[in-house]
């Protein structure tokens, strides 16, 4: 999609995890040069696709719907994998395929709340429940990983729904400071309530999240605190486990 970025990162970061990428564009799925269900992953990267007009992602999730609505649905519902970082993020809320219940929009990304762009490295740790990520990622770690964004405040359409969604594990990735004791601003950059970074849709295998796992894959990616505390980049893992899951689907 115009304005998408991000893209060669997340290529390398799955060709690096054994996977073999292959770069879509929207135009060949709306023109049926390719199909969706013929790909173990859909990742859907970072930027400003159709210059981020009408809102942040609308474009593109309209374009996604109108071309393959029934297609994604069978996808999720067969447990095929589907992502968002950042912007894609941003595309799925649009879609309504994250939310409460799938095709039910009642999640969104806001301004954040200084009301302005934030780019800088934040921690983050793993605090749901995830088939995906189960055994994978250590409840009790806390990983670097970037961010870069404007409209990053995950608002709920009520509380009821929000409440649900803790009780059920969906907040997968939660913003801490450096220490993991807890968070505020600049750690948590938008705003978002729970300092949520990231969540599961209702069948699991949709997750979105603004930060970017893709720009932290490798060792010298990590700032030197990160490189004095010997992390493993967190990109690793999130990559490694999307790997792990699809081949015990296959």
């Amino acid at each position: 999609m115009e304005g998408t970025n991000n893209d060669s990162e997340a290529f390398r970061s799955f060709q690096e995890s054994g996977f073999e990428p292959r770069y879509i564009h929207i135009w060949e799925i709306e023109h049926s040069r390719t199909s969706l269900e013929d790909y173990s992953v859909l990742f859907i990267p970072g930027g400003f696709s159709a210059g981020d007009y009408v809102r942040a992602g609308a474009i593109f999730a309209l374009r996604l719907k109108n071309s393959s609505e029934h297609i994604l649905r069978r996808m999720v519902e067969d447990g095929v994998p589907v992502i968002g970082a950042c912007n894609g993020f941003q595309v799925l809320t649009e879609t309504g395929m994250i939310g409460s219940s799938y095709g039910r929009r009642d999640i969104a990304l806001g301004v954040n709340q200084s009301g302005k762009f934030e780019c800088r490295t934040v921690y983050i740790k793993y605090t749901g429940r995830n088939r995906i990520f189960d055994g994978i990622i250590s409840r009790n770690s806390i990983f670097e990983i970037p961010v870069a964004h404007k409209e990053g405040n995950i608002r709920f359409i009520n509380d009821t729904i929000m409440n649900d969604l803790v009780d059920e594990g969906r907040n997968l990735f939660t913003y801490f400071d450096p220490t993991g004791s807890g968070s505020s601003y600049p750690w948590n950059p938008n705003g978002s309530v729970h300092d949520i970074a990231g969540i599961s849709g209702e069948f699991g295998n949709i997750i979105g999240l603004m930060p970017h796992p893709e720009r932290i894959f490798y060792r010298y990616q990590l700032s030197t605190n990160g490189k004095i505390k010997e992390m493993q980049p967190f990109g690793q893992l999130f990559f490694s486990a999307l790997r792990k899951y699809a081949e015990r689907r296959n």
